[in-house]
C-alpha cells in the first residue's frame, strides 16, 4: 500500500523522469548524491523506472520501491525536516575536495530509538542508494528504528569508502542528542561492497578506519560479499546472499558463517533460491521480507 501524499507535496511516480528527481525542491543542494553517480551526465530524460539502467551491479531493481523511498525523503522534507546531513566540515573538504560528494541521508523512526547505518554497493564505482538504501531505510523506520543511509567516496576502492562509513557512525553518535537517536545499540548494514564495508567497521572498530573510538555494534547485517576478514571481537552477524549469486557466491559466504559460528559468534544465514546478486529487498522473489528477518535479529540482540 502506498501512503498518501501530504497535502500539497509534489511526489514522485515511477514515470517522473531524473530531471524531476534532480530538479525536486526536497533535495536542492544534494539532489545529485541521489544518484548512483557523483557527477557523470545523466539524461534528464530518463524515467525512474529505467533507472536499473544506471545500476549495472545489480538486480531486482523495483521502480515501485526506488519511488517509495524516495518519496519518504521529500514527505519528510516538505514536513520541515532535515534528511541530508554533511559529515565533514567545510574546512576538511577544502583540503580534500574528494570528500565534497559524501553525507548522510536520515530517515527517521522513534525519537530516541537506536539507528542503522547502511551502506549500498555499487562495487566502489557508484552507490546505489536507491536500491539499496532508501528502500531499506524506509522498512527499518517503519519498525521503530532510525535509519541513516551514507553516501561514500566511490573510484578509489574501499578504503576511503570504509573511511567514509567509519566517519559518518562516529559523526552519528557525536551528535545523537540533536538528531534524537539512542547512540547505543546502533547495527550496521551494507550491501555487496557496502557489506564490506559494515563488516570491517563491525570487525574492528570506527577508530582503525580514522573515526572515533565507539563501542561496538549490537548487530552487523551483510547482504551478499565475497568479504572474508574475521577479529577477534565479532557482533551478531545477519547474512543474507542469493542461490546464483555469481559474485558472491553462497559457498563464500558460508565459510565466513562457519568461521563466525566457530568463535562462538550469533549468526543467522539465509541462502535464498533462484536469485542473483545485489537483489535489494528482495521484492517479489524468494528473499522478499529479508529485512523484516533482519530487524528482528537485531532487535533479539539489542534486548540481551
Amino acid at each position: 500500500m502506498v501512503d498518501a501524499a501530504p497535502r500539497g507535496v509534489r511526489r514522485l511516480s515511477p514515470q517522473s523522469t531524473l530531471g524531476e528527481l534532480l530538479g525536486h525542491p526536497a533535495f536542492e543542494g544534494h539532489a545529485q548524491l541521489l544518484l548512483p553517480y557523483e557527477e557523470r551526465r545523466v539524461d534528464a530524460g530518463m524515467r525512474l523506472d529505467q533507472i536499473g539502467r544506471l545500476l549495472p551491479y545489480h538486480s531486482n531493481v523495483d521502480a515501485a520501491e526506488v519511488v517509495a523511498g524516495l518519496n519518504r525523503l521529500i514527505d519528510d522534507a516538505s514536513a520541515g525536516r532535515q534528511v541530508f546531513y554533511d559529515i565533514y566540515d567545510e574546512a576538511a573538504k577544502a583540503k580534500d575536495p574528494s570528500l565534497a560528494n559524501t553525507g548522510l541521508f536520515f530517515i527517521r523512526g522513534r525519537p530516541g530509538a537506536p539507528f542503522a547505518l547502511i551502506a549500498p554497493g555499487g562495487g566502489f564505482a557508484y552507490v546505489g542508494s536507491v536500491h539499496e538504501g532508501f528502500p531499506y531505510a524506509d522498512t527499518i523506520s517503519r519498525a521503530g528504528y532510525n535509519a541513516f543511509v551514507v553516501r561514500y567516496r566511490v573510484g578509489a576502492g574501499g578504503a576511503p569508502a570504509t573511511r567514509d562509513m567509519a566517519a559518518a557512525l562516529s559523526w552519528i553518535i557525536r551528535h545523537a542528542a540533536e538528531l534524537s537517536v539512542d547512540p547505543a545499540g546502533y547495527s550496521l548494514w551494507g550491501s555487496s561492497a557496502g557489506a564490506r564495508m559494515a563488516a570491517s567497521v563491525g570487525s574492528h572498530g570506527a577508530a582503525a578506519f580514522g573515526g572515533d573510538d565507539v563501542s561496538p555494534p549490537s548487530a552487523v547485517v551483510m547482504a551478499y560479499t565475497g568479504h572474508s576478514d574475521i577479529s577477534s571481537r565479532e557482533p551478531p552477524t545477519f547474512v543474507v546472499v542469493g542461490e546464483r549469486d555469481a559474485i558472491a557466491p553462497p559457498a563464500v559466504m558460508q565459510r565466513r558463517v562457519g568461521a563466525l559460528k566457530r568463535q562462538g559468534v550469533a549468526v543467522e544465514f539465509h541462502v535464498y533460491a533462484d536469485v542473483g546478486h545485489g537483489f535489494g529487498t528482495g521484492s517479489a522473489t524468494a528473499a522478499e521480507g529479508w529485512i523484516t528477518k533482519a530487524v528482528r535479529f537485531w532487535r533479539e540482540h539489542l534486548e540481551l
